[in-house]
């Protein structure tokens, strides 16, 4: 963002550690890392003995020395038979009650690619005991057991070279500030990059620097787990996780391949499940943050858009002790002075920059008050602070009752169309592509319901459709940012929302998606509806009986609880707790710029400087910074790192990948509309209303609620759908053509197929009958044999003139050759004694031959 100078580059260094193999003795534990091509080796050494004084501390030794292959087997061939464990990777250490255990990744899948940068999800992991205590504690198993209910296989990630932490546009900022634990409201950062030019030798000479990001901690799941080898062991140990979803697709463009990748982080503050984790903590905290960014990259060019979701942030609950589908909301605080949602709203400023937009979904007019209370809460708090921002960088408010919409038979979807176009005119989206200026996106929308599930998903969708118009357009497929639906290329966009959509909704609430796009949309079946039920049950069966454990497990995994010796209060088991309120409400006190600072002054000066722009990417944090002489350093070498040339590679691995994400070309363009058999056909829609789906869908299945004050009664929605029969009716079913269905060659080729000339056409005809009369042999044969076999045969056999068959023979006979057996050919006696004669020839070519052996060589070249 800060570097308009293209003769700086700055490269992500490529972490040194990508395979582990671990060596247990009885005494010590050895886990000897390597890079990818296994030519540089680290040593780390785990004393497994415990201090009977200190039994808590966990005794971590790195061998300063870097091994080569040789060095590394004369070091391991000193160990004896030891147990050994191969793995990708150290997730960290944990400890319950007795002593810690090393928790190792140990299968993984390349799951997608940014550019150069490959993308894994977790597969299997192994938990191996470190210590062996002498007296076993009776709560060590269960807490392992809790522990364990993270199922580390679904839905976890992690690169070797990208900061899947960070936003596409921080990762390609320039950094302004080096090393860890930098305060920028303090310290000088580096000189602008396009004002330095005494870092460049020629006007145009090139210079390379590599960095090692920061990560942004609030998404790494297991940053606890790294604590007790963060400040002790080298950087490319700490293999930091992200949780949320990681999925790609690919469009292809008559040839041309764009690929769609969907990235959702999960914030591991005030993480939990559903009924919970309502609401915010003091720190600003909200429940079920997730930030969602949508890249579009082709060769590359990459284009992304980022939004987000997370609950009203004020302090609110829901009471889950009556057995009820829907509990009373209630606010639990009173803050008059917003200053739990100021300090959501400076960290939302901070990271994206202006303006923040507010996507409201919940319901607005209730009988009985329920969702209201939360609409009235987030709008006093928005209209308080936007008293003291300056008027251009204003919070935006828009609130959309969607629940209410989709009941009264509005087009919900293209409502929602109209505001994500509104959105994106506002924040625009980060571009970086060879020959178009760099764009940056200022400012985010964030979207809410009441949990964030089900119709916070759908309008990310038609958001996330808008900017995939948007993305498109500026990086030259398209030349107008409208997609239709029921195109390949919104379909599949709609299929990575619903996939995005049921895991987060798994992850949070229990259950899949209940109502989906399609519901909104108004395309879903009424088979549909049971599978509705039944996720409804799902949803309401888990909050009930499964959230209390899965919560224990989520505080014990991200270190909000750690287990201790003791019968006190303070060192209760988590399951015998009666809250986590404190656990993720700690107490801090505020520090002195805060004491200072008024109320009113909720947004520092620091971020005000730097707005609309996002203060976070201008004021880049990196852990270090290297300038790189060789061209030739592997740490940077994106390409071997994605290639993998110098690996082996199972083909059965390789292909299923490509197959998965690869699309067949063809010849009709992803950005047109589909069109099914034995459907009506309409006008192509922008809308969202399917015109290849039945009207007959049921439309009150996108009801959220039964407490609505504008209910339809039967006989308006008997009428609706009357109504919607007559236009129905009335529609006009064209005929389809070739034309319809395929653009013109012109068009597409730029050339246009006509008659040929009669010239050709008659060497064409005398071509033809040479191919007629050369197989009217093979023919007859097959004919004779046909009527031999069938006596049904009717047809009398055709009478052959021998004279004019033509007999073609091929200049080679391959013979029955096949891949599954072949015939050794046949070798003359004569070419047998030849190369007898030849064989008998001496090999020692240096010497001087003698003249007999000239004489046979002469005889060997006469009979040639």
């Amino acid at each position: 963002m800060n570097n308009s100078n293209s003769n700086i580059v700055f490269n992500p260094l490529i972490s040194g550690i990508q395979k582990v193999v671990l060596y247990e003795t009885k005494t010590l534990m050895y886990l000897v890392g390597s890079n990818n091509r296994e030519t540089r080796f680290r040593v780390l050494i785990i004393d497994r003995t415990l201090e009977p004084e200190d039994g808590s501390r966990l005794h971590i030794i790195e061998d300063p020395n870097e091994y080569n292959a040789l060095g590394i087997r004369r070091f391991l061939s000193s160990l004896g038979s030891p147990k050994v464990t191969s793995a990708y990777g150290v997730l960290g250490f944990v400890r319950f009650l007795e002593g810690y255990y090393l928790l190792l990744v140990t299968k993984r899948k390349c799951c997608a690619h940014l550019g150069m940068h490959l993308i894994y999800t977790i597969k299997d992991t192994v938990m191996v005991k470190v210590n062996e205590p002498t007296a076993p504690h009776s709560y060590e198993e269960r807490y392992k057991r809790m522990f364990q209910n993270i199922d580390l296989r679904s839905n976890f990630y992690f690169s070797y070279s990208y900061d899947l932490t960070r936003t596409l546009q921080y990762n390609s900022s320039a950094p302004r500030y080096v090393g860890p634990g930098v305060n920028i409201e303090i310290e000088e950062p580096i000189p602008d990059w396009d004002k330095l030019t005494n870092n460049v030798q020629q006007a145009n000479g090139r210079v390379d620097y590599a960095f090692r990001s920061c990560s942004r901690k609030r998404f790494v799941w297991n940053a606890f787990l790294l604590e007790p080898m963060k400040d002790i062991v080298h950087k490319d140990w700490l293999l930091e996780v992200t949780h949320g979803y990681v999925s790609q697709s690919c469009v292809s463009v008559f040839g041309r391949r764009i690929n769609v990748c969907l990235i959702a982080r999960r914030s591991t503050r005030f993480a939990g499940t559903r009924f919970l984790k309502r609401g915010a903590n003091f720190r600003g905290d909200v429940a079920n943050e997730v930030e969602t960014e949508q890249i579009v990259s082709s060769d590359h060019d990459m284009c992304s858009f980022t939004q987000m979701r997370g609950s009203v942030p004020s302090h609110w609950s829901q009471d889950i002790s009556k057995m009820v589908p829907k509990p009373p909301i209630q606010l639990d605080i009173t803050d008059p002075f917003a200053q739990t949602s100021a300090r959501h709203f400076e960290r939302l400023l901070f990271h994206y920059g202006s303006p923040l937009i507010m996507l409201n979904l919940v319901k607005k007019r209730e009988k009985r008050q329920h969702e209201s209370i939360l609409s009235k809460e987030l709008v006093n708090s928005i209209r308080y602070l936007n008293q003291f921002l300056p008027p251009p960088h204003r919070m935006k408010y828009i609130h959309f009752d969607m629940a209410r919409k989709s009941r009264g038979g509005d087009n919900v979807m293209e409502m929602l169309a109209e505001i994500a176009e509104s959105v994106l005119q506002q924040t625009g989206m980060f571009l970086k592509a060879r020959g178009l200026p760099l764009t940056f996106q200022t400012g985010i929308v964030r979207t809410n319901c009441v949990d964030c599930l089900d119709r916070t998903n759908t309008a990310q969708f038609a958001i996330g459709k808008c900017a995939l118009g948007h993305q498109l357009e500026r990086l030259g497929f398209l030349k107008s940012a409208k997609l239709e639906f029921d195109s390949e290329c919104v379909t599949m966009l709609e299929n990575l929302y619903e996939e995005h959509g049921d895991t987060l909704a798994l992850q949070y609430g229990g259950s899949q998606l209940v109502h989906r796009i399609k519901t909104y949309r108004k395309t879903a079946a009424w088979a549909s509806q049971g599978n509705d039920i039944m996720q409804t049950l799902s949803r309401y069966y888990s909050n009930t009986f499964n959230d209390t454990e899965k919560q224990h497990s989520i505080n014990l995994f991200l270190g909000y609880y750690m287990p201790s010796k003791g019968h006190n209060m303070e060192n209760q088991p988590i399951w015998e707790q009666q809250t986590d309120y404190y656990m993720h409400n700690v107490y801090q006190p505020s520090s002195l710029t805060e004491e200072t600072r008024p109320i009113t002054d909720w947004v520092r000066s620091k971020i005000r400087k730097c707005l609309p722009h996002s203060c976070s990417d201008l004021n880049k944090i990196v852990n270090n910074l290297i300038e790189v002489v060789s061209k030739d350093f592997e740490m940077i070498d994106g390409y071997s790192n994605y290639y993998q040339s110098f690996k082996w590679t199972d083909f059965g691995e390789h292909i299923s990948y490509e197959l998965a994400s690869r699309s067949i070309p063809t010849c009709r363009s992803p950005f047109q509309r589909q069109i099914q058999e034995g459907k009506a056909r309409k006008n192509p829609s922008l809308t969202g209303q399917s015109s290849t789906s039945s009207t007959n869908s049921n439309e009150s299945s996108s009801s959220e609620g039964d407490d609505s004050s504008t209910d339809e009664d039967l006989s308006a929605s008997l009428m609706l759908k009357e109504q919607q029969q007559k236009k129905l009716q009335h529609v006009t079913i064209n005929p389809r053509t070739l034309e319809q269905l395929l653009p013109p060659m012109n068009e597409v080729y730029g050339c246009k197929v006509s008659n040929p000339p009669k010239d050709s056409m008659s060497i064409y005809k005398r071509y033809a009958q040479i191919g007629k009369l050369s197989t009217l042999t093979t023919t007859a044969a097959l004919l004779g044999a046909s009527a031999n076999s069938n006596a049904q045969l009717s047809r009398p056999r055709p009478t052959v003139n021998a004279g004019a068959i033509i007999n073609l023979k091929p200049l080679s006979d391959y013979g029955t050759d096949s891949y599954l057996s072949v015939k050794p050919p046949v070798v003359s006696e004569k070419s047998l004694r030849i190369y007898a004669d030849y064989c008998i020839i001496p090999r020692n070519f240096n010497a001087v031959p003698k003249f007999d052996e000239f004489n046979q060589l002469d005889r060997y070249v006469l009979m040639l």
